[in-house]
């Protein structure tokens, strides 16, 4: 039986270190929209929702035809704001994909791969890819460290694990494509932020810490969220020199 699945994609407003950030245009588009267009072409998801807690971004999401939620704005984390998107659903599915909003240039190949993988692993309670990556200082990138069975058993903003003897120049970190089985989300986002969770400020930490099993599948390519200014430009950079762009940048104008 065909597995039933559901996108959202979570969307704050206001972000600490870029002001309005879903806002941003890119090719005459906000952030979210390119987002919400470049999902679509999953071959996968059954419905795809942006949960926005903001009326600017629920008014822009009806100009361009983004099937858009309002959720609270009281939310720490993207994760609680889709699992309230979750909630007011009245159909069920059998697996949950956060999609976050910051990535313009996000990969819907890459949400296909996830499910597929998640399907065939189904005792996982959450998937999270990952894409190597060489030594890095930044901490918007958030590392992991796997067990030999390919289940994350840590998060970090620091480049871990610590290279001692220097010999591996390779860490993983990870992208912004979860699945979640519906009792996972749920499990998660009815627990209060967690020690680790806090410390590091990794909001999948906290479903580590309440013992569910996350399994890393390895990608290939590359993504990025726009966390900073310099984030922004590199995506307009990028933008006009993507392929996909081209075939939905007039869509629904």
């Amino acid at each position: 039986m065909k597995k039933k699945i559901i996108g959202f994609i979570p969307i704050k407003l206001n972000s600490k270190r870029l002001k309005k950030k879903p806002l941003l245009k890119l090719k005459g588009l906000p952030l979210f929209v390119h987002v919400y267009r470049r999902a679509k072409f999953s071959k996968l998801l059954d419905d795809l929702i942006v949960c926005c807690d903001n009326k600017k971004i629920l008014f822009l999401a009806k100009k361009y035809k983004v099937k858009c939620i309002m959720t609270k704005n009281t939310h720490i984390n993207g994760t609680e704001r889709i699992a309230e998107g979750y909630k007011k659903q009245k159909k069920k599915y059998d697996f949950i994909v956060d999609i976050q909003g910051d990535e313009p240039l996000i990969n819907p190949k890459h949400i296909d791969k996830v499910i597929k993988f998640h399907i065939k692993n189904y005792s996982s309670d959450i998937i999270l890819p990952t894409l190597k990556i060489k030594e890095s200082n930044n901490r918007n990138l958030i590392k992991v460290v796997k067990n030999l069975y390919g289940e994350i058993i840590y998060m970090s903003r620091l480049d871990v694990p610590y290279d001692y003897e220097k010999k591996n120049d390779n860490f993983f970190k990870h992208l912004s494509i979860i699945s979640f089985k519906p009792k996972a989300l749920i499990n998660y986002s009815n627990t209060k932020r967690t020690p680790l969770e806090k410390l590091e400020n990794i909001e999948l930490i906290r479903a580590l810490e309440i013992g569910l099993k996350i399994k890393s599948e390895n990608l290939t390519g590359d993504s990025f969220s726009v966390d900073v200014k310099e984030d922004y430009f590199r995506a307009k950079k990028y933008m006009n020199r993507d392929k996909l762009v081209k075939s939905y940048l007039n869509l629904w104008n």
